[in-house]
């Protein structure tokens, strides 16, 4: 920290700001998330994550991505400095935007002056790398006839090559972090500088300008997020402009379906290419359903959510089952040992999903997002918070480096640093996606222990919720509107708890049980009617009332569909969201693990490096198995790994 201190000194052009008043973002879905400044939470299970990344992980990265030289490209690209471009990807400006977007987030929750003045100066340091006229990506300005990675093209021009030079996908994350500094802090001088930027973007690209879309897909969500900030139409009608060019192959040279630009999007309905730029193009998509009403795209994000959750995603929400191209695979491709699942692609499929729900108010599209959040989004950082995974496979022999080829187990950092910061970016946000209203509703989407603040028809409404989720399905929630009041609160019904293990025929339960979850309120037993996947609760609250919630949890054995080869004759088990695995650490046998029909499993507790957690247990062909929360995976050594286990065949 020593030396971006002095890296700081040199950015002596730090900028001051008035603090007005955060304003609200305008809503363009029916349905509006509570924002994250109105969750306060203290979960058992949340809360110690965010801390990580509070406390850890955020003093890590800011460390790592200054002893590689992340500030100083933005000083030599100013002039401040001399040097070369320092780093080995064309976009690790964007490891700093991600890590001021993360820290953004925790100043919503939990203000901190130290580190809102850290902020001000990174963002200074920032300033010193933009060009006059707004342009802002560092290596390109430093030298742009020697990228620094071998598979970016030289250019002479700003935006020729595109399909390598990420110059736009820069500005989408400096976009995004500049929304979510600007909410959090009122603060314009991030804003100021993201706005400079985009509108250089619209001076240049539109008809008759520049037509061709970015190589990496987020400066569209990233320009519709400062489209909701500033109302500047010119934003919004360039981030359609940009997915209306992909597909195009009269304004450009197409750059394929690695890019998701084989076909205009408006006709794609089978996810290909680059996972995480698909999915990161996909919530754009929605964007642009939900703000324009524009029924080609509604239409195009629903088949290709379908193709996704129907043909295409692991048991533990994972996408993108290709290390070549990071890429999704065919239909039913999804191997084990050589899984990619990156860790940015469950991320963005949560921002997806997110937006789908906000757009249509059905349960389906939380139940991926929990399958996501509980297991393959999670597994990507450490318990301590400072090892990652790249890919998060279901499967190691212990052997196998799928960890970026660098190693079979967790990894401190990489040469492409998109995921650690990323999760820097993400896991602060999480209360954000807890809640949301529509008029007289308020759904409850994730169970997390915390109280919110929900103004509902300009009525404040508190809710207080406790719960040992997701390991107890118990939850209780107390509801406290200022004033007695007539609303419907909506209670989503995880689909583990009606026997779905995702809304699509790609798994199942082996076996149904009958499902006996228990509603009361106010002590009394409730019989709720379930619209679209939530149980509905209208009456007229007053403060007190109370509403208790029993979600039966057992051990599941999950399926996989004939169709998806690696799992063919194989078992997996879940405990309520939660996807488990076994480790040689427990079982040293864990290579000749097969599972009978009759072999039970109970549940036990156990400490994993301080972390305490459920474990299921049981005597397997006369052995005893462990197995622990897939997420948890790699936290103790190299070792093997399974997620889905062989059948016990009888001859």
């Amino acid at each position: 920290m020593k030396r971006l201190i002095i890296l700081c000194i040199v950015a002596v052009n730090i900028i001051s700001c008035a603090k007005p008043a955060a304003k609200d973002m305008q809503v363009d879905y029916p349905i509006a998330a509570v924002d994250i400044r109105n969750v306060a939470i203290n979960d058992d299970f949340w809360l110690p994550k965010i801390t990580t990344i509070q406390d850890s992980t955020m003093k890590f990265a800011i460390d790592k991505c200054d002893a590689e030289g992340r500030m100083e490209n933005f000083l030599v690209a100013g002039k401040q400095k001399n040097g070369k471009t320092k780093g080995q990807m064309p976009f690790d400006d964007t490891d700093l935007y991600k890590i001021i977007e993360g820290a953004s987030n925790t100043l919503i929750s939990s203000p901190n002056k130290e580190l809102e003045l850290l902020l001000d100066s990174l963002i200074s340091i920032v300033k010193i790398g933009q060009e006059p006229d707004g342009y802002i990506t560092t290596w390109f300005t430093i030298d742009r006839l020697h990228p620094p990675a071998t598979w970016v093209k030289p250019s002479k021009n700003r935006w020729e090559n595109e399909i390598s030079s990420h110059e736009l996908y820069n500005s989408g994350h400096l976009f995004e972090a500049a929304a979510t500094h600007y909410a959090a802090t009122g603060k314009r001088n991030f804003l100021d500088i993201a706005i400079k930027n985009a509108d250089l973007l619209v001076a240049n690209f539109g008809p008759g300008k520049i037509q061709v879309p970015p190589g990496h897909q987020i400066v569209e969500t990233g320009l519709i997020k400062l489209y909701r900030i500033t109302k500047n139409q010119a934003y919004l009608n360039l981030a359609k402009f940009l997915l209306d060019a992909r597909g195009n192959a009269f304004t450009h040279e197409l750059y394929g379906e690695y890019s998701q630009d084989h076909m205009p999007v408006t006709s794609q309905n089978e996810a290909v290419g680059h996972a995480v730029r698909a999915v990161y193009m996909y919530a754009a998509m929605t964007d642009i359903a939900a703000l324009q009403r524009e029924p080609s795209y509604h239409k195009a994000v629903l088949n290709l959510w379908d193709n996704v959750v129907s043909k295409k995603m692991y048991v533990t929400g994972g996408i993108g089952s290709r290390h070549e191209g990071e890429a999704f695979g065919a239909n039913y491709e999804l191997p084990n040992l050589t899984a990619y699942n990156e860790t940015c692609a469950a991320i963005g499929n949560v921002y997806w999903n997110h937006r789908l729900f906000l757009l249509s108010g059905e349960s389906k599209y939380y139940d991926i997002i929990e399958r996501t959040l509980y297991n393959g989004l999670i597994s990507g950082i450490s318990l301590n918070g400072k090892k990652f995974f790249y890919p998060n496979p279901l499967e190691s022999d212990g052997q196998y480096k799928f960890n970026h080829a660098v190693s079979c187990s967790r990894s401190s950092w990489f040469d492409c640093s998109c995921c650690p910061t990323n999760l820097i970016r993400f896991i602060p946000a999480v209360p954000g996606l807890i809640y949301a209203h529509q008029k007289d509703s308020i759904y409850v989407n994730l169970f997390v222990s915390g109280k919110a603040d929900i103004q509902l028809n300009d009525k404040p409404v508190q809710l207080d919720v406790n719960t040992a989720y997701p390991y107890n399905g118990n939850v209780s929630i107390a509801v406290n509107p200022d004033h007695k009041s007539s609303f419907t609160l909506k209670i989503r019904v995880p689909g583990w708890a009606k026997n779905e293990v995702i809304p699509s025929d790609l798994y199942a339960y082996d076996t149904d049980v009958k499902s006996n979850i228990k509603l009361m309120v106010n002590n009394q037993s409730f019989d709720a009617k379930i619209v679209k996947g939530y149980m509905e609760i209208t009456r007229a609250w007053a403060k007190g009332d109370a509403v208790d919630i029993v979600f039966p949890m057992q051990v599941r054995q999950v399926v996989a569909n004939l169709k998806v080869e690696d799992d063919k004759d194989k078992i997996a088990f879940e405990y309520g969201p939660i996807v488990y695995c076994a480790e040689e650490i427990d079982n040293p046998d864990i290579s000749s693990i097969t599972i009978s029909k009759i072999d039970l499993m109970s549940i036990n507790k156990m400490s994993i490096l301080g972390n305490n957690v459920n474990v299921l247990k049981g005597i397997i062909g006369g052995k005893e198995l462990t197995l622990v929360p897939y997420y948890i995976w790699s936290n103790r050594g190299i070792g093997k790994m399974k997620v889905w286990f062989q059948k016990y065949k009888s001859t």
